[in-house]
């Protein structure tokens, strides 16, 4: 699974990075993580508003910070 987290550098894209980390700790599962702070990257998925949350080239959260249990559940 490959787990891309969109954002410039924002204290909310550290954030939700952390976040990430601690959901994939959590789960016992061997995840590629990748942060993509490349502003080109990120309009090629669409996305208007950092952070964002992608897995397996899905976009599934824009411009906000999930909890570890909301990331949890997307996995």
């Amino acid at each position: 699974m490959k787990i891309e987290i969109l954002g410039t550098g924002c204290a909310k894209c550290n954030e939700l990075e952390a976040k990430v980390r601690q959901a994939v700790a959590q789960s016992g599962k061997f995840m590629q993580i990748e942060k993509v702070a490349d502003l080109q990257k990120i309009m090629a998925y669409g996305v208007m508003s950092t952070p964002a949350l992608v897995i397996d080239g899905e976009v599934k959260s824009t411009g906000k910070v999930l909890s570890v249990e909301e990331i949890l559940a997307l996995f």
